[in-house]
This record gives structure tokens, C-alpha cells and sequence, in this order.
């Protein structure tokens, strides 16, 4: 009951969840195949790599930051693995993540030199390095796909742990889902039980208080552009896993989406504000949308323009919120 009254306490999430409850009750009533346990699954793995890549910039928006560079770094993580995977057939899954996460965690450190060293805007910096490394994956690839891959690398992709009984058929839980799960333990970790994490938040709520108390505002924005680096490296692993190839092109514009997902889970994008659970939240949610949109068969074009609309929605509704949180702040100000 206390936990209940803790969940009921956490507005924006319970908002949240009450909107993923009533959603889910439309859709299952228009095309009932929604509520069955395969399509969860697999709604829930064709959101994974959006997934990842929201837990893994989840730090940076609560620093007060953004990462505009993600769609760009997995590009290039996945361009690099692709044809690491191809001249070493013989290596392993965990060779390529790590791979694939040190490349991506590079990524992230220019865009921490940037921000911390030279005093870029994280906007700016971000979206400079987004088209430094667009222009490098075209180079290196020449926009080819990349095929032919290990069968070691399909037999991970198409792993599934457990054997669940479903309308007829055997399922399991996907490879990618259980990437997804270990991302979120992994951040919420980091978040809530380590001084780097409660920097995060210090660094997002009032970067001279977080000085003024002994944290070092250039090191944990150093670390969290890594770490959203790291995460844009193994979320380009768990897609090649699905896809079972490397397209170059199919990864722009994917930091929009999942700027969407973290701020419909609550997080604010002026900082300070922002939880694994209201992420993962918004994770489920933006699934549901999607799946629902291609279950009750709305048109592929007007499925863009809906999570456009939403995309503008979520960014507007977050900056009411901060103007009216500021509004209340300065007539506590005047108050006192």
C-alpha cells in the first residue's frame, strides 16, 4: 500500500502509466492480436535500440545537456562492427560490443571536450560532431550495406531466453530485450546509488551550487557523453542483431524519437529533473503508439506525421512546465 501511495505521489509517471493502461484497452478492443504476449514482445524488441539509447542519454538531459550526435554515433558503431564482425569471423559477441561501445564512448568524449574544454553549448557541439561523424561513416562506408555477417552474430540475435507458451506458439525473451534491461539496471544504478549519479543531478539543479559542494561539473559531463556514447555503441549492436545487416542511412533522425521518449517519461530538458522508471515508462509507451498505429492500419505517411505531432508535443509541454516552474520559484522569491 505504501508503495502504491509512493507511485500515486509521482505524478508525471502515474500520468504516464494511466496513459499506456487506456491506450492499450483502445487498441486491444480495435484489433485484439495487440494484447497477445508475441506482439508485447516484439513491440518491446523493435523498441530496444530506442530503448538503450534513451537510458543511455537520459544522463546527459538531467545535466542539463543534449545529445544531438546519438543517430550519428550508432552509424558509425554499427558501420565499424559490421565490418569488424566481417574480417574477423572467428571473433565473439562480447569482442563486438565492446567494440562497439569504446567507439561510441570516443564519440561521447569529443563531444565532452568540447563542451567542458572549449565551452561549446551542448546544441552546438553535439550537432557539429553529429555531422562530423555523419561525413565519417559516408566516407568509410561509401553507403553500402553491410552483409554476410558471422552466423555466431545471427544465432545472438535470434536468442531467446525462456520458453513461454503464447496463442499457440513458443516464444522467449529476446536477446535485445535483455540488452534493454540490463541498460536500464545498469543507469539506474549509476543514478541512484553513486556520487557520479547524485552529481548528475547536483550538475542539472544549479552547476555553481554542485561546484560550491565539491563536485566537479567537467568530469561528470565528461562521463555522462561517454556513457551516452557507450549506450548509442551497444544499441547499434542490438540493431544489426534484429536486421541481421548494417544500412548506413537508416539511423537519421533516431535522437529526435529518443528525446521524445525521455521527456515523456518525465524528464525536463532544462535539467535536474529525470528517472529510469519515468524513461522506461515513456519507452513503453511510444511502442504502443507505434505498434497501435500499424495494428489498427493507419497509413504509413500519417504514422510520421503523429510521432512528429507527438515529438512537438512532449518538447512544448516541457517548456510550459519549466515556465510555470520558474514563474513559482520567483514568487517564492518575492514571498520570502
Amino acid at each position: 500500500m505504501s508503495k502504491l501511495i509512493s507511485l500515486l505521489k509521482r505524478k508525471k509517471e502515474f500520468v504516464i502509466l494511466a496513459i499506456i493502461i487506456v491506450l492499450s484497452i483502445l487498441i486491444t478492443f480495435v484489433n485484439p492480436v495487440f494484447i497477445t504476449l508475441n506482439n508485447i514482445l516484439d513491440f518491446i524488441r523493435s523498441n530496444a535500440v530506442y530503448g538503450i539509447m534513451a537510458f543511455g542519454m537520459l544522463p546527459v538531459l538531467i545535466t542539463g545537456g543534449i545529445d544531438l550526435s546519438i543517430s550519428s554515433t550508432i552509424a558509425l558503431c554499427a558501420v565499424i562492427s559490421g565490418n569488424f564482425m566481417l574480417a574477423n569471423p572467428g571473433s565473439n559477441i562480447f569482442v563486438v560490443m565492446l567494440l562497439s561501445m569504446l567507439v561510441g564512448s570516443l564519440v561521447g568524449a569529443f563531444n565532452g571536450f568540447l563542451i567542458t574544454k572549449i565551452k561549446i553549448p551542448p546544441i552546438v557541439a553535439t550537432i557539429g560532431t553529429q555531422t562530423i561523424t555523419l561525413a565519417a561513416v559516408l566516407l568509410y562506408s561509401g553507403g553500402i550495406w553491410i552483409s554476410g555477417l558471422p552466423e555466431w552474430f545471427s544465432t545472438f540475435g535470434s536468442f531467446e531466453l525462456g520458453q513461454i507458451e503464447s496463442a499457440g506458439n513458443i516464444t522467449g525473451i529476446y536477446s535485445q530485450i535483455i540488452l534493454l534491461i540490463i541498460t536500464g539496471v545498469l543507469t539506474s544504478f549509476i543514478l541512484r546509488n553513486t556520487l557520479t549519479g547524485r552529481g548528475i543531478y547536483a550538475v542539472g539543479g544549479n552547476m555553481q551550487s554542485a561546484l560550491r559542494v565539491g563536485y566537479k561539473p567537467d568530469r561528470i559531463l565528461m562521463f555522462a557523453y561517454m556513457f551516452s556514447g557507450a549506450m548509442a555503441g551497444l544499441a547499434a549492436i542490438a540493431h544489426i542483431s534484429i536486421v541481421g545487416q548494417v544500412d548506413p542511412n537508416t539511423y537519421l533522425n533516431y535522437e529526435m524519437d529518443v528525446i521524445a521518449i525521455i521527456v515523456l517519461g518525465g524528464a525536463s530538458l532544462s535539467g535536474g529533473i529525470g528517472n529510469v522508471f519515468g524513461t522506461t515508462l515513456g519507452i513503453i509507451l511510444m511502442a504502443i503508439i507505434k505498434n497501435g498505429l500499424v495494428l489498427v492500419r493507419v497509413s504509413t505517411y500519417y504514422q510520421k506525421v503523429v510521432m512528429g505531432a507527438i515529438i512537438v508535443a512532449t518538447i512544448m509541454m516541457d517548456a510550459i512546465n519549466t515556465r510555470l516552474t520558474e514563474k513559482n520559484a520567483i514568487k517564492v522569491d518575492v514571498d520570502v
